[in-house]
């Protein structure tokens, strides 16, 4: 697989047959009346199972495929992609990396928006080459055969897919794990990532002394930062240590994989830009069909074998611009029921880690920011983007 291969998504019947089946007969756990506060809410876990009971697979599936999709051989894997081929004077190569858990679906609302910027209001001068590939194990890429994708690996893989397209050099941004990517993208190989942008300060510099007292921004972030990961971060130990023994139950239970991913997908996103439920869904069967929930949650597993860390004086020296979510007291939000958000570290903190071109914390979207608020972030890329095409 040389060339990019056309491909369309065609889940058998069988497999169709099967989640019916499973998911006409659920064995329910006892409930404590937590809700929200001891894990998924049961009211919500049941009506996200009845939706999926009732959602038509085959008009996702069109819906799917109405992008191009292709898939290309790396290393022996076949990476899936979708290719929005930009409509414009010079359109400038851009690669979207998802993360956890989520997948290449997160992009598609967003993706046009970026390709033919002069149907969406935009200037065709924007346009955008945009690529979005299925990270390895994730979606309909290849599951690898064996342990050591981490994201630092992922990268390595991502200039020799866009090379494979003929672009030697491309922009690149991410959110989740794929702001790690993308980081690493531009701190390992900024010979081919002429600029990045993220969703996430992935990076961080070592403290040298140099820097003095943490300012009162930090300070206050620190403190949200250690009171989320006290309430929220049980699922990266389990997955950062023991992801095999979760994917049994995860692999074997849709209503399982309902409740783990659909967590999530409720409390990271901001209330008020909700996402419709289809899309949820959408996300969660893809993970179902192709049975890759075990090789996504080894991103975590893997990133802690195979760390990557700032050695003094050193940072990603390619224009960098974030995307980020606010806390939820600057944004006078407290929901029950969700997370308080931790917010972003100051921007004097990130640029000692990153050569710092934009900063822009969004006054309102949470976690999935192309899938709540697409006008700001497709807004944001472009304009971030836009002085250094040129050197592409």
């Amino acid at each position: 697989m040389n060339r990019p291969q056309p491909f369309r998504i065609a889940i058998d019947q069988a497999a169709l047959d099967d989640l019916a089946a499973r998911l006409a007969h659920p064995r329910w756990p006892p409930t404590f009346g937590g809700c929200w506060t001891d894990g998924i809410d049961d009211a919500h876990c049941r009506a996200l199972v009845e939706a999926w009971r009732a959602l038509d697979w085959r008009a996702v599936e069109e819906d799917l495929n109405a992008f191009p999709q292709f898939q290309i051989d790396v290393d022996g894997e076949a990476i899936h992609f979708v290719h929005l081929k930009g409509k414009g004077p010079a359109p400038k190569p851009l690669i979207l990396s998802h993360g956890w858990p989520s997948s290449f679906s997160e992009w598609l609302r967003i993706g046009p928006m970026l390709a033919d910027p002069g149907a969406h209001g935009g200037d065709p001068a924007d346009a955008f080459d945009v690529i979005i590939p299925s990270l390895p194990g994730t979606g309909f890429s290849d599951i690898p055969r064996a342990a050591g994708t981490s994201p630092r690996v992922v990268a390595g893989k991502w200039v020799k897919r866009m090379a494979a397209l003929g672009h030697d050099r491309f922009f690149a941004h991410g959110c989740d794990w794929g702001s790690y990517v993308t980081s690493l993208l531009g701190l390992q190989h900024p010979e081919h990532a002429v600029a990045i942008h993220t969703g996430m300060v992935s990076l961080a510099a070592p403290r040298d002394g140099s820097e003095g007292e943490p300012s009162p921004h930090d300070r206050a972030y620190a403190k949200a930062r250690k009171r989320w990961q006290e309430e929220e971060l049980g699922y990266i130990g389990i997955q950062g240590t023991r992801p095999q023994t979760l994917a049994y139950a995860l692999t074997d239970s849709a209503v399982g994989l309902a409740a783990w991913i659909g967590e999530k997908w409720h409390r990271w996103v901001d209330p008020e830009t909700p996402i419709d439920r289809r899309a949820v869904l959408t996300n969660i069967a893809i993970y179902w069909f192709t049975g890759t929930i075990n090789s996504a949650n080894r991103y975590y597993f893997e990133s802690r074998r195979d760390p990557v860390s700032l050695a003094p004086g050193q940072k990603v020296e390619v224009p960098s611009g974030f995307f980020l979510e606010r806390a939820s007291g600057e944004r006078g939000q407290s929901v029950a029921g969700l997370p308080d958000r931790a917010g972003a570290p100051s921007r004097e903190r990130a640029a000692r880690a990153f050569n710092v071109q934009r900063w822009f914390e969004a006054p309102r979207g949470g976690h999935f920011p192309a899938l709540e608020v697409p006008d700001l972030l497709g807004l944001e890329l472009r304009d971030f983007f836009r002085p250094y095409r040129d050197r592409l």
